[in-house]
């Protein structure tokens, strides 16, 4: 005998409406458990055992979940937070309550993120000894060293003698970025925020561990700012285009397999 749980939640955490939309459906007889009508959504399941159909199709239970984000800035990756919104706060809907960002991005920092409950795949991804790439774009300022790319492929020491291990640097042409640089203290006439453009080079940077704000230190220990960061993938998991930063979408199975092939 499995976890019994409410039909309601069953069917929201399986996609099929919010908690409302399965009652309303319930009234309309589109819900069969055990191939009987059921009215009543309050009523306990065991997912492994009860058989349900909606509109005629059967749900089947996913235990594990996961989710490709396009995190945006001004979020943080965490489940809960006091000051900031949080990336399982973008989940629409009323999604399972035991999804959990996989590693983080910074604030600041958009891109690939991956939310899942599956302990097992985070750990794996995670885990230092596993060396799992990421691989992400980024607009720096300042003068890269013209032997950048040997410096960071030897590996490095940052600043704080915490040593990174090699990675790889592809360096891309210059392009301009605008940045908010705040107005003088003095009262006058249209102080405020003024916009400074920026010369800055795009570089893709592949690393292969994920240690506190690497990226950014990494090219501090070069003399530079990294002044707009974008993770572009993890692993075999790469970020679809086709998302707007705060979009999201399942996994697909292929996607699914080849991350849980990642020994």
């Amino acid at each position: 005998m499995g976890k019994s749980i409410r039909l309601d939640k069953f069917l929201v955490e399986m996609d099929r409406g919010s908690r409302s939309q399965i009652k309303e459906a319930a009234k309309k007889g589109r819900i069969q458990v055990n191939g009987q009508v059921e009215k009543k959504t309050e009523r306990k399941i065991d997912p492994d055992t009860d058989q349900v159909l909606f509109d005629g199709m059967p749900v089947a239970y996913r235990a594990l979940e996961y989710y490709m984000l396009n995190k945006p800035q001004g979020v943080v990756s965490a489940t809960e937070d006091n000051l900031h919104k949080t990336v399982i706060d973008l989940l629409t809907g009323e999604k399972r309550n035991d999804l959990f960002p996989v590693g983080r991005l910074d604030i600041d920092t958009e891109g690939l993120l991956l939310l899942t409950n599956d302990g097992d795949l985070a750990h794996r991804l995670l885990a230092p000894k596993k060396h799992v790439d990421k691989q992400y774009y980024a607009k720096v300022s300042g003068s890269l060293p013209d032997n950048s790319v040997e410096i960071m492929a030897e590996g490095m020491t940052l600043s704080d003698g915490t040593e990174v291990k090699p990675a790889i640097l592809e360096i891309g042409g210059c392009t301009e970025l605008l940045r908010a640089k705040t107005g003088t203290s003095e009262p006058q006439e249209n102080a405020g925020d003024l916009e400074q453009t920026i010369p800055c080079t795009e570089v893709l940077l592949t690393i292969h561990e994920g240690k506190f704000h690497q990226v950014k230190r990494m090219f501090e220990a070069l003399d530079c700012r990294v002044e707009y960061l974008k993770r572009l993938s993890m692993g075999s998991l790469q970020l679809d285009e086709t998302l707007a930063p705060g979009e999201y979408r399942s996994l697909t199975e292929e996607e699914i397999t080849r991350l849980q092939q990642h020994k």
